[in-house]
């Protein structure tokens, strides 16, 4: 008896052996996974050339990220999203370019799209822009732009990862929630025809005009012949970061004070009368008109940051003041055109470099949102539900999130473990 006790011990004891060297290799394997997941992602990073110092060269990466782009801004255009929150991801998980450097080519890619959208809306057969909304919000647009590319240099590369996440995470679910109310009214918006009056006096169309193009000649004036021969130069002769850039950029500050207040001055006078005069009515007006502004100053401030539009922000905000959707996708579309102008322009005096890869890419998408135009003007309305389209952008935001958080957390973990500096940067 004594000796079947004494075997059973021995083999319990063999069998507790076992188990720990089971786990003990288990847990080795699961470390030597891991170690080889940090190791990938590490020669990943160190294998694609980093786009502020190196010049792009044609490569396959960068024709699938061309091709991507294309798609992205095809479907963005079609289901009346644009803003290119896709172009970042590509630009940086596929063709190998650094957060930072994505959010300029993003904004020369949504210059492009936005170019075929104002052409749309401008010259189409509806003139739907309402250029006395756009000129309150502009100048604030155009102000956090300039102040939203400098935090870009300035803010370390997984900062910008969480806010890009926070914030698509925040605009797919407006996505989704937008595409849902499109599918609930497809029924009503198709046997229902929006009518406008064209109060819209050629007066006010062309004062804003002037305005723009004034804005645009002031830019001119300090262009010269570009040269790139010259590391971190701009397209200007002003150098980055000298008294000369600091002091045009601070103009621009009285300017958009001054425009907004002009512009809310005049609408208050213009719709003075149709106002009610109940306290209560004139003073939810007035908030109204003072948010408008602020808002617009943050969309400005979030598409410099990533080199987006910035609709996505104003749009909402729009809708919910009851402005009419159509009026507020053309007025938006006019807003963001010249935010990303705004945006790819500060990049450049900020001494961008591979201008022509972004050249490029911004005509790709130029072409890429004019079909999706067509295709939502020509194709959508005979399907009768543009809501599915609108769905299917929602789920690509969903999972770009997902796929941007899990390689942001990534790379933070393999920069801060490999001793890199990961905090705050100066502008130049």
């Amino acid at each position: 008896m004594k000796t079947l006790f004494v075997l059973f011990i021995l083999i319990l004891c063999v069998f507790a052996i076992n188990a720990n060297q089971q786990e003990e290799i288990n847990q080795e394997s699961t470390q030597q996974t891991h170690q080889n997941l940090l190791y990938k992602v590490q020669k990943w990073r160190t294998s694609l050339k980093d786009s502020s110092d190196a010049e792009l060269k044609l490569s396959p990466a960068l024709v699938v990220a061309g091709v991507l782009c294309f798609t992205a801004a095809l479907i963005s255009s079609a289901s009346g999203i644009g803003d290119g929150f896709f172009f970042i991801p590509i630009m940086n998980l596929v063709a190998g370019i650094d957060l930072k450097a994505a959010s300029s080519f993003s904004a020369f890619m949504v210059t492009g799209g936005s170019i075929a959208n104002l052409i749309n809306n401008h010259f189409g057969c509806k003139k739907l822009i309402d250029y006395d909304l756009a000129l309150l919000l502009e100048p604030c647009m155009l102000l956090g732009v300039s102040v939203g590319v400098i935090c870009n240099k300035v803010f370390p590369e997984w900062l910008i990862t969480g806010l890009f996440v926070v914030f698509l995470m925040w605009s797919s679910m407006e996505t989704c929630e937008n595409g849902h109310t499109s599918w609930k009214l497809s029924l009503i918006l198709r046997e229902k025809e929006d009518m406008r009056d064209s109060r819209l006096a050629e007066v006010k169309r062309r004062r804003t005009i002037i305005f723009f193009k004034h804005l645009y000649l002031k830019i001119k004036k300090t262009e010269t012949k570009q040269s790139f021969l010259g590391r971190n130069l701009g397209i200007i002769s002003i150098k980055p970061c000298s008294v000369e850039y600091w002091i045009l950029l601070s103009l621009q500050i009285p300017l958009a004070l001054v425009f907004t207040i002009l512009a809310l001055s005049r609408t208050e006078s213009l719709q003075e009368q149709s106002i009610s005069n109940q306290e209560g009515t004139r003073l939810d007006h007035q908030f109204k008109r003072l948010m408008f502004p602020v808002m617009s100053f943050l969309a400005g401030l979030l598409g410099g940051i990533f080199g987006i539009g910035g609709g996505m922000i104003i749009s909402p905000l729009l809708l919910r003041a009851g402005i009419p959707p159509q009026v507020t996708a053309a007025t938006t579309s006019f807003m963001v055109f010249f935010s990303a102008t705004m945006s790819g322009v500060q990049y450049l005096l900020l001494g961008m470099q591979n201008t022509e890869a972004a050249y490029v890419f911004s005509v790709i998408c130029f072409f890429a949102s004019t079909l999706g135009l067509v295709f939502a003007q020509k194709v959508v309305p005979h399907f009768r539900r543009a809501s599915i389209i609108v769905f299917l952008v929602g789920t690509m935001m969903y999972l770009t999130t997902i796929v941007m958080a899990s390689f942001g957390i990534l790379v933070f973990y393999i920069d801060n473990d490999a001793g890199k500096d990961i905090g705050f940067q100066l502008p130049c």
